[in-house]
């Protein structure tokens, strides 16, 4: 028989009672990390907590409530032990991605509810998530930062909203790559970054950005409700229609359509839209990864990530396949001084977040933001091709 239990020691019984977490729960958050028990027996294999654990305990269970992913528990409650106010800020972070997405059900929710009952789904409808979609990118092969053809500066607006863009687009072939089938597109309504694969990405990810260019959307009858949604769900078939007969290719897709004084975006595969509000940096978009729902699962950790040997594999993308993956379709309420920034995975793993973050914020404007960004990636080695995209909401 072992030794008896420290005095004040709870079995992992007692612990789950008092913390509101089941043993069967807990025995899982040992195994990852999170919430380790405080001894071990040696012989009897028991775990004993402290009652010190149970603050630690309870935003754990707080935070499952909320249904955040357990890697990022784990992250969250790591750095509410050494910055309190930093956890907080990242929490909310979370519960803007939140909303985001219930919003978008909610309006696919009504959108359905109106096509099957043969009643208008509303002109307050703003958002929808559609058949899913291969992942990756084009752009022309010989397209580098210097390009004119890569390159975009003007402003758009809209006269209701009094809000209008001020943007920039360039992609780079980087320092390893021959070619570079990345796509960056900036146009008076539309926002495109687009990552190619395969024998002929680049065209690929060329022709997903050109389908975009064309929506009705895009020009000065910028549309709402059910006329956007079937646009925008149209579009996203016909981009990958446009990709198939790319012989083993596709591309990723991340796009915003200027509509109004708001912003509808389209999403599948990895290439990222972030947001920069209010000093505060935040990624939109959730990428259609192995390794990302692995992250989700719990079972893996973004330090782990960054270096696994699957992080690139996609699980969405734009392929030509007759069974399109699901793209996430929104739409986002801006603001005046907003900044966005869309880019290529050839930015984000090259890198750091805080080093992008910094950069998006101190820029002078759109077309030193993207400059500096792919500047930032060569002098990291340039490994992939690069596409940034970066647009102000600015008073008219």
């Amino acid at each position: 028989m072992g030794p008896a239990p420290d005095p004040g020691s709870l079995t992992i019984g007692a612990f789950a009672r008092v913390s509101r977490l089941s043993a069967k729960a807990l025995r899982r958050y040992d195994e990852l990390g999170l919430l380790r028990p405080a001894r071990v027996d040696a012989y009897t294999g028991y775990r004993y907590y402290e009652e010190t654990q149970l603050d630690r305990a309870r935003l754990v269970a707080w935070l499952r409530r909320i249904g955040m992913p357990l890697a990022r528990i784990r992250y969250v409650c790591d750095l509410r032990e050494t910055d309190a106010d930093a956890a907080a800020r990242d929490i909310g972070a979370y519960w803007i991605q939140v909303e985001a997405e219930t919003a978008a059900r909610r309006d696919l929710a009504t959108f359905l509810i109106g096509h099957l009952s043969g009643n208008p789904a509303g002109k307050d409808v703003t958002a929808m998530s559609s058949s899913e979609l291969p992942s990756t990118s084009s752009s022309p092969s010989s397209s580098i930062s210097s390009s004119p053809s890569t390159v975009t500066s003007s402003s758009a607006s809209s006269p209701a909203a009094r809000l209008g863009l001020r943007y920039a687009a360039r992609s780079d072939r980087g320092l390893v790559r021959e070619t570079n089938q990345d796509t960056a597109y900036a146009g008076a309504r539309l926002l495109a970054v687009a990552d190619g694969y395969g024998r002929e990405g680049a065209p690929a990810s060329e022709a997903a950005v050109e389908v975009l260019k064309s929506l009705p959307g895009t020009g000065p009858e910028a549309r709402d409700g059910d006329d956007l949604l079937s646009t925008l769900a149209e579009a996203v078939e016909e981009a990958n229609r446009a990709v198939d007969g790319f012989v083993d290719s596709g591309t990723t897709l991340t796009a915003l359509l200027w509509t109004s004084s708001r912003l509808a975006l389209v999403h599948v595969g990895d290439t990222r839209a972030y947001l920069l509000r209010d000093g505060e940096f935040f990624q939109i978009t959730h990428d259609h990864t192995v390794v990302q729902s692995m992250i989700d699962a719990g079972g893996l950790s973004p330090e782990e990530a960054a270096s696994h040997p699957q992080r690139a594999m996609l699980l969405r993308a734009l392929d030509g396949s007759e069974e399109m993956a699901r793209p996430e379709l929104r739409v986002h309420d801006v603001r005046a001084a907003d900044r966005y920034l869309l880019c290529s995975d050839g930015l984000f793993t090259a890198v750091d977040a805080d080093v992008i973050r910094g950069t998006v914020a101190a820029a002078a404007g759109p077309e030193p933001a993207v400059r500096e960004l792919i500047e930032l990636a060569r002098h990291a080695g340039g490994a992939d091709n690069i596409a940034c995209v970066v647009a102000d909401v600015v008073p008219l």
